[in-house]
């Protein structure tokens, strides 16, 4: 039986691992907080590996607070680069494949096109340069890896936009969105079994690919979705606003191409389908 270590088991992502890992008793998984196991922290990590023998590594550890990073660049560096190439080298070590989440933030946003994985990356804003030096430093040790980025996660689990425009909603509140980003959101929940599902059938197609669901659409029509979907569309004062002052710049367009995932692994849920079946998921519950 094949030993599964996830990271960061206690953020959105690994919560959606652990939610479907009982679906697939092939694997013993093992999920590890920041608490449990500091990534940051290379002789934990090698005596963790040591006893544990792990077979594949999810990791789903990350600094995600873009606004927060631009403030504490170390730290993010720290987490998304410097743990990602502790990460691969210990994987290197024990013979490892190792599955690691990225982001579409690696990207610039000045594309009038979705992007591939081959575009040229140029991240503008500190929470993209680290995760864009975590992928530099897995590849640069490993060949055996998946590098999966994605784009606008949100699931029913933590804090993102999807829980937070729902329960404002069901506030009725007065919603400004912005209408000045584009791109994917996408169902955690989906990215989780997507991994797990090529992890079952032992595929070796190494390398990087872009997930996220298919389609696009402004924050505004995320919001717009969302709270159609919740039935409070005639509640919510929800309106359009072009400008939404950030401290980190944000890219334009992110909206990533899903060519090379679905040629490889098969195909992707569109999102508004994936997101009204969350709701519908979360209202039977």
């Amino acid at each position: 039986m094949k030993k599964i270590l996830v990271t960061g088991s206690n953020g959105q992502l690994g919560q959606c691992f652990r939610k479907y890992s009982s679906q697939y008793p092939e694997f013993e998984f093992l999920f590890c907080s920041s608490k449990e196991l500091d990534i940051t922290k290379e002789e934990v990590v090698r005596s963790y590996f040591e006893k544990q023998q792990i077979d594949i590594c999810i990791n789903t550890a990350a600094y995600t607070n873009v606004e927060q990073a631009e403030n504490e660049k170390e730290k993010a560096f720290l987490v998304n680069a410097e743990a990602a190439g502790i990460l691969a080298g210990t994987c290197k070590e024990y013979r490892t494949e190792l599955v690691h989440i990225s982001t579409d933030y690696v990207f610039d946003g000045r594309s009038k096109s979705s992007y591939s994985e081959t575009d040229e990356v140029n991240p503008i804003n500190v929470y993209g340069a680290s995760k864009l030096k975590g992928e530099e430093n897995i590849q640069k040790t490993l060949d055996k890896y998946f590098i999966f980025r994605t784009s606008w996660l949100y699931s029913e689990f933590g804090h993102n936009f999807f829980n937070t425009i729902r329960k404002k909603a069901k506030e009725n509140a007065e919603l400004n969105i912005t209408t000045s980003q584009l791109g994917t959101p996408t169902n955690a929940n989906d990215l989780a079994k997507y991994v797990l599902k090529l992890l079952k059938n032992g595929s070796k197609a190494y390398g990087l690919y872009h997930f996220s669901n298919l389609g696009e659409a402004t924050w505004f029509d995320f919001a717009q979705e969302i709270i159609l979907g919740i039935g409070k569309i005639d509640d919510v004062n929800l309106k359009k606003t072009g400008f939404y002052k950030t401290l980190a710049v944000r890219p334009e367009n992110s909206v990533l191409s899903k060519e090379k995932v679905q040629n490889h692994f098969g195909p992707v849920p569109e999102w508004k389908e994936s997101l009204n079946k969350l709701i519908t998921e979360l209202d039977k519950a």
